[in-house]
């Protein structure tokens, strides 16, 4: 066997090596992703949640655009953790499901702000020290997401929304959802 035929096959055998090497910690890295149970069981409050929202979670564009104007099929609190994005009612229906298994005492409602012309906004609420906080993620307004408050009353928030939404400026009228 000559030299160069020695060369390629170690060259080979590297590149074989390498490979396994950069492929090994991707492969750990899915073996070691957390499920929505185990994550969540480890969350002792809302703001746990929040730095989740604004690390992992973003606004789904497409799916906006495909429901425009209706309401879509929500998706399981599970399904909005494993894909990381969706839309107002997704968000909504996450947060409401996560802050109650967090600390029941938060009684985290979805509200719904009534728009007009077909269309509403749904966020969700939580009480702390006999305030309202609202958490907004489904939005695509820049100004909106995140957590507002406190506020005493719905109508506090539905001031604040009028006053900071970039395109809504008038709310017909906001509630809990039952």
């Amino acid at each position: 066997m000559d030299s160069q035929s020695k060369q390629t096959k170690a060259v080979g055998f590297k590149t074989k090596c390498l490979s396994i090497l950069f492929l090994f910690p991707v492969a750990c890295g899915i073996i070691f992703l957390k499920s929505y149970d185990e994550t969540v069981s480890r969350w002792k409050s809302y703001k746990d949640l929040e730095k989740w929202m604004e690390k992992d979670f973003s606004f789904d564009t497409e799916r906006f655009k495909r429901f425009e104007g209706t309401l879509p099929p929500p998706r399981t609190p599970e399904e909005t953790f494993e894909l990381k994005s969706g839309i107002y009612i997704d968000a909504v229906i996450f947060c409401k499901e996560v802050l109650n298994r967090i600390d029941p005492s938060y009684k985290a409602q979805i509200v719904v702000l009534l728009i007009g012309h077909g269309a509403n906004h749904y966020v969700c609420s939580l009480k702390k020290d006999e305030k309202i906080f609202i958490m907004d993620y489904g939005t695509p307004y820049k100004t909106m997401i995140g957590v507002h408050g406190p506020f005493n009353s719905l109508e506090e928030y539905r001031l604040f929304f009028e006053k900071n939404h970039p395109t809504i400026k008038s709310v017909k009228a906001i509630t809990y959802l039952r």
